[in-house]
């Protein structure tokens, strides 16, 4: 498989950050320390062989909330060593402090990421201009293209569709992680704007390719990746008929994988294919007997096998 070198990517880019990116966990020890070694053994299976043309890093699904600044740093560092010349390196920095999330934008870009994830800022809602103000100070302090990341049914606020017509504005924020689930919307500002628009759910993939967006940030994709990236390519050629095909038979473990916390399922899933996972940190838990078994079923119904 080839990629590209990661070349920095401009406002003329129709899909900035390619079209198969997969929020990776961030693998521990069994003590619960950062693994570094199996960080970038877990990101060359990502791109060597599920396909993948970026990695989120240090995103929900890399338990960001429990990693330290420090641990961050030095994910990225070990991730871009591994894979950094043939897969884009995005890295999560979005907080609920603009001052911190300019911190670790700064962090990100000296450890050697081409992009930057910003989450809408959580729990404390701002308002509109908040959010304004806030991706704009973003964007204004690093040299990295951005993508903006809208999930109102964990930030608590959603990224409304003028804020983000205005933020597109903007020379670096690119693209938009869409997790706000309202296609009418998502068509709305794709009409207005020149963002480049990624699924932020699995199962919204294809629906979302249909009204313009260019691929998927992905769960699932720690084992979908090959047939979700033969998903896109098919609609992409002009093959609905597949596409379909492939959402219908990918849709048990495109929604299986979120039964409970979507990384506590792919670090089972993980440990079950001897690939480097680890545990998850309090406060989640690991995966019980029964989740692991009905997370093999979800495997076994979209043709994926798990092994015993």
């Amino acid at each position: 498989m080839t990629h590209d070198h990661p070349a920095a990517p401009d406002r003329g880019t129709s899909r900035p950050f390619g079209r198969l990116i997969t929020a990776m966990v961030t693998p521990f020890t069994a003590d619960g320390s950062l693994d570094l070694d199996g960080a970038g053994r877990l990101a060359q299976y990502l791109v060597d062989e599920q396909g993948n043309d970026a990695l989120v890093l240090n995103g929900t699904t890399g338990e960001s909330p429990t990693t330290t600044d420090a641990e961050k740093e030095a994910l990225i560092r070990a991730v871009a060593e591994a894979v950094g010349d043939r897969a884009r390196i995005l890295a999560g920095v979005g907080t609920n402090d603009t001052r911190h999330t300019i911190e670790l934008a700064a962090q990100a870009e000296k450890a050697g990421a081409h992009g930057l994830l910003v989450v809408t800022p959580y729990y404390n809602k701002p308002p509109q201009s908040g959010l304004l103000r806030h991706f704009t100070a973003v964007a204004d302090a690093t040299g990295l293209p951005i993508m903006m990341y809208d999930i109102p049914h964990r930030a608590g606020t959603a990224i409304a569709t003028d804020t983000l017509v205005r933020l597109a504005e903007h020379g670096r924020i690119v693209a938009v992680k869409d997790a706000k689930g309202d296609l009418a919307a998502t068509s709305e500002v794709l009409a207005r704007s020149d963002l480049a628009f990624y699924s932020g759910e699995d199962a919204l993939t294809l629906p979302s390719l249909a009204v313009g967006a260019v691929g998927v940030v992905g769960t699932s994709t720690h084992f979908t990746g090959v047939q979700t990236r033969q998903l896109i390519e098919a609609y992409e050629a002009g093959d609905p008929t597949t596409a379909l095909a492939l959402h219908r038979r990918l849709l048990p473990l495109y929604t299986g994988i979120f039964r409970t916390q979507g990384v506590i399922l792919v670090k089972a899933g993980l440990a079950a294919k001897g690939l480097p996972a680890g545990p998850v940190r309090p406060p989640m838990v690991d995966a019980t007997a029964d989740e692991l078994a009905q997370l093999r079923a979800d495997c076994a119904a979209a043709g994926l096998a798990l092994p015993e």
